[in-house]
């Protein structure tokens, strides 16, 4: 243990000392003056009781003294700031990783799978860092990279109504056969009410939606990519877990295709997990074609060193997740760092003592 600002001790200290013997000498040299004086008074100080009431308030003035001294020396401790230096691994340096959603209304039910399962996930995780990206036609980044668990979580579960919420306005009204939205005019209200809810998210997803398109996948991921906290100057496990059906509706040239932004993950060490729907769950708005979709993806994905699933009923997300954490074991050192930690617990009490003392002398000397 030692003190943060010492010098508070070893002048303060002193000092007192000084005050103290200088107090006891004016108060020897301090002489009786003026008032009536009481004579004969040897006799009353010659009984029994003027002498054990003399000793008690003679004992409690110095009790009382030490105390006042005890708490002035406590509270120059507690200035002086005891503290002791710790030496803590750090387990953050190990993985990022980042789940990167494609939230175009064709892949909600893979996506509420996903983040169902992901919560166990971040619930377990111990100094691995997390975070969330959405996309379609525009990037958000939902959860910053942060190791805040419960934070995570919260924003998780927000998210799943989310999908919750894509997967009833779709059942509700959008019509396969004809490829359009549909309602009743009682249903005008709710259909309104549902889509004011859903602009919430989709706000920052798709700008410029009717210019651009809509499920840029590689504009997605590049966004992604380069959310990842100081990239080039810190080695880290990074991982990125796409979910995206690869049914990319662009109205022009993206920014960054797919196996452009596959390449910067390759070339700055992201391994991607890709996540593809199975037939069942792909969706009748998409007008590329599935098989096509599913090849170009997993190729880009193997490319940077990451595997490629698709969602089947012997293949749960929740086993994608569990061979993640399995292939991706920790490749770095944890980082060993020296804090200092207060520990004013020891003058605190000592204090608090002094000053119960000086409670109990009071009342006594009352008395």
């Amino acid at each position: 243990m030692h003190l943060i600002h010492p010098m508070v001790v070893k002048i303060g200290i002193p000092v007192l000392l000084v005050l103290l013997v200088v107090l006891h000498i004016v108060r020897r040299k301090i002489k009786y003056s003026g008032g009536t004086k009481v004579a004969n008074t040897n006799f009353v100080k010659n009984l029994n009781i003027y002498k054990t009431h003399s000793r008690m308030h003679f004992i409690a003035s110095v009790l009382l003294e030490i105390c006042i001294i005890t708490t002035l020396i406590s509270g120059l401790f507690l200035v002086a700031r005891p503290a002791k230096k710790e030496t803590v691994n750090n387990g953050t340096k190990k993985r990022d990783i980042f789940l990167c959603m494609d939230v175009s209304y064709s892949i909600y039910e893979l996506n509420a799978e996903l983040v169902d399962s992901l919560e166990d996930v971040v619930a377990g995780l111990d100094g691995d860092r997390f975070g969330v990206c959405i996309f379609n036609t525009s990037t958000v980044l939902y959860v910053p990279m942060t190791d805040d668990y419960d934070f995570i979580i919260n924003r998780l579960e927000d998210i799943k109504e989310y999908f919750v919420l894509q997967k009833e306005y779709m059942d509700k009204y959008y019509n396969p056969s004809t490829g359009y939205l549909e309602y009743d005019y009682e249903e005008y209200d709710d259909f309104i009410e549902m889509q004011e809810k859903l602009d919430y998210y989709d706000a920052g997803t798709l700008v410029n939606n009717m210019r651009k398109g809509s499920s840029l996948i590689g504009e997605g991921i590049a966004s992604c990519m380069y959310s990842f906290p100081r990239l080039d100057d810190e080695d880290r496990t990074r991982i990125i877990i796409l979910s995206t059906d690869n049914a990319q509706e662009a109205l022009g040239k993206p920014l960054v295709e797919l196996e452009e932004a596959t390449s910067l993950c390759k070339k700055n060490d992201i391994k991607v997990f890709g996540i593809f729907p199975d037939r069942e769950t792909w969706s009748g708005m998409n007008t590329s074609d599935y098989d096509t979709d599913e090849q170009e993806l997993k190729d880009n994905v193997q490319k940077t060193g990451g595997k490629f699933y698709k969602q089947s009923e012997s293949l749960s997300v929740e086993d994608i997740v569990a061979d993640i954490e399995h292939e991706e074991a920790l490749e770095v050192e944890e980082v060993t760092i020296t804090k200092i930690v207060d520990q004013p617990m020891i003058p605190v009490i000592v204090m608090i003592i002094s000053l119960s003392f000086m409670l109990i002398i009071g009342l006594v000397i009352r008395i």
